[in-house]
């Protein structure tokens, strides 16, 4: 049977028989993802995120037979204890969810409402997480089943790495196979150097910084660490991190070294990006920098490494240090400026596809 094409919005098959199965209007999907979130901070809701994130070969590359056992029978075991009560110190009791999830949302909200301004109703924006839920499999399912024919994938790191934009477009790919009507598919690149993005950035620093008494000392560009053999191996994470912050530098028409550039959050034994943010703070303050700010580049949305980690252990370490002021700026998350940015990501890969 030949069927007539739909453009998006168009409508239902107008020469379909009677016992043709129901085609929803033809649409395009703008679907976002970030990393992901437990569903509770429990031990077996830990365990189960953990267990999915830790063995992700783009995360912990070393052969199954080798880390499987380690995982499953240490770590698994320990770890959901106390990263738990990490979750627990930043939970959204109201909402029972953490800090990601909420922020998210809000962001998708946002992003929604403008993308109906532009486009209208012919423009679907949903959003997955990698790990945990809603998984990138049931919320793709979800727009195909709504007639999305097209779908634009945004995964929501500024920054490209292996471990965290490369293998959302691996999940977005997998759960593609599993469909039957395969909608076609572009994913967004890094936005690392989008000159609005580095504009909210700026504007988040120079709102911080009307705010306090005394400027700092030293601004800390903290991004999520990763191991330095990535980087040897290829991966543009490390080189797109210090030109956000060049371009932030700029920006802010600050002189050089007016920005440091670290890397948080090493795990295991090999060595990492460096200087790694919780000794770097702690030499500042020894050095007699003792005001400094933090902010997170490379975090589309404050999470557990920002309200957690930066605003636990490594202000914990700069003050122990020494250090006197610390000043944690919070992620673009749903501030307007950021939302502009997004929207502007879209608007360029929607060309061609939305009128």
């Amino acid at each position: 049977m030949k069927h007539e094409m739909i453009r998006p919005g168009e409508g239902r098959l107008t020469h379909a028989p009677a016992d043709h199965p129901p085609v929803p209007a033809a649409k395009i999907g703008v679907l976002i993802a970030n990393l992901g979130t437990p569903d509770g901070y429990d031990y077996w809701s830990m365990r189960r995120y953990l267990n999915e994130f830790l063995s992700d070969k783009r995360v912990i590359d070393f052969p199954s037979w080798k880390w499987q056992p380690l995982l499953q029978l240490i770590i698994l075991t320990k770890r959901p204890f106390t990263s738990g009560a990490n979750y627990r110190s930043i939970w959204n009791e109201e909402k029972n969810e953490s800090p990601l999830m909420t922020i998210t949302r809000d962001q998708t909200d946002a992003i929604r409402t403008a993308v109906q301004e532009k486009y209208g109703d012919g423009v679907e924006v949903e959003f997955c997480m990698r790990y945990g839920n809603p998984s990138t499999k049931s919320v793709l399912r979800k727009m195909v089943a709504a007639g999305c024919e097209r779908i634009l994938f945004f995964p929501l790191y500024p920054q490209s790495a292996g471990a965290t934009s490369a293998t959302a477009c691996d999940e977005f790919f997998r759960a593609l196979m599993k469909e039957k009507f395969q909608p076609a598919a572009r994913t967004v690149p890094a936005y690392f150097d989008h000159p609005l993005y580095v504009d909210a950035l700026a504007q988040s620093v120079e709102r911080a910084y009307a705010g306090l008494d005394h400027k700092p000392d030293v601004l800390v560009a903290s991004y999520h660490g990763m191991p330095k053999r990535y980087l040897m191996e290829g991966d543009p994470y490390h080189c797109q991190c210090q030109k956000t912050s060049r371009l932030l530098r700029e920006r802010l028409g600050w002189e050089k070294g007016s920005i440091d550039t670290t890397f948080q959050s090493v795990f295991g034994r090999e060595e990492w990006l460096r200087p790694y943010t919780v000794e770097h703070v702690a030499e500042l303050a020894k050095a007699g920098k003792k005001r400094i700010a933090v902010i997170s580049p490379a975090f589309a949305a404050d999470c557990i490494e920002t309200l957690e980690e930066i605003q636990g252990e490594i202000r914990e370490a700069f003050l122990h240090a020494g250090g006197e002021s610390f000043t944690y700026i919070p992620c673009l998350n749903d501030d307007p400026a950021h939302v502009r940015a997004l929207m502007a990501v879209i608007e360029d890969n929607l060309a061609g596809w939305a009128p």
